[in-house]
């Protein structure tokens, strides 16, 4: 369990150090891709340490009893609400790497951006919380409460981060789009609520084969996932 809480914390650590405080002189010294190019190594080698060190921590018991009807459609409505606005995240976002910010502050924001501005961070947040909710488990809070915290403390970086590369292009944007999801403008999804069905069933499903036990409308009906 120490190699796991060990592993995630170095994750969440060269993600905070990285994404601010020694970004610039690094950036400087290497240059933007070769910064994002080591930044991506990093980033990968330590999740695959983190991936590792949790196949190898220990199953303990559980905190509660999770496996009960409602906990699952909770769980289920988190991570089908988790994939839409995934989706949603890859379609024009300022927030993306590389994106192109000119002209930001006099955009309306529309779709996904109505609800937040960080829809591809609360989906990590949203997902990983279903799975401490299904699996309250120590290694489980470890797992995925640092890639809570890491998603919406991370969504507070960028918002720093762009602040001091764009100025006014992101602070005006900042003062129209929400940081916490604003659940009264779901609709502003649209059709996304439709294209996450087919990926929420195929990742749920998948779930099955990959931890052995059924999710999302398969743990109703684990016979049409066999």
């Amino acid at each position: 369990m120490m190699f796991l809480v060990a592993a995630m914390g170095a994750l969440v650590a060269s993600h905070l150090v990285l994404s601010n405080p020694v970004r610039a002189p690094l950036v400087k010294a290497m240059g933007e891709r070769g910064f994002q190019g080591a930044y991506s190594l990093l980033a990968i080698v330590l999740l695959v340490l983190v991936l590792v060190a949790y196949r190898e921590a220990p199953r303990m018991p559980v905190t509660w009893d999770a496996m009960l009807p409602v906990s699952m459609v909770i769980a289920s409505v988190l991570t089908y609400v988790a994939t839409a606005l995934f989706m949603a995240s890859l379609v024009r976002n300022p927030g993306l790497l590389g994106a192109n910010v000119n002209g930001l502050s006099a955009v309306t924001p529309k779709g996904v951006f109505q609800i937040t501005r960080h829809p591809m961070m609360f989906a990590i947040a949203l997902w990983s919380l279903a799975h401490v909710l299904v699996a309250p488990s120590p290694r489980n809070f470890v797992l995925f409460g640092g890639m809570i915290f890491l998603a919406i403390y991370g969504a507070h970086l960028q918002d720093v981060k762009k602040n001091a590369l764009h100025g006014r292009e992101w602070k005006t944007w900042s003062t129209r789009t929400p940081f916490w999801p604003d659940v009264t403008k779901a609709a502003s999804l649209g059709a996304f609520w439709l294209h996450a069905l087919i990926p929420w069933l195929l990742l749920t499903w998948l779930h099955l084969w990959l931890a052995q036990i059924p999710a999302g409308i398969w743990w109703f009906f684990p016979e049409a996932a066999g």
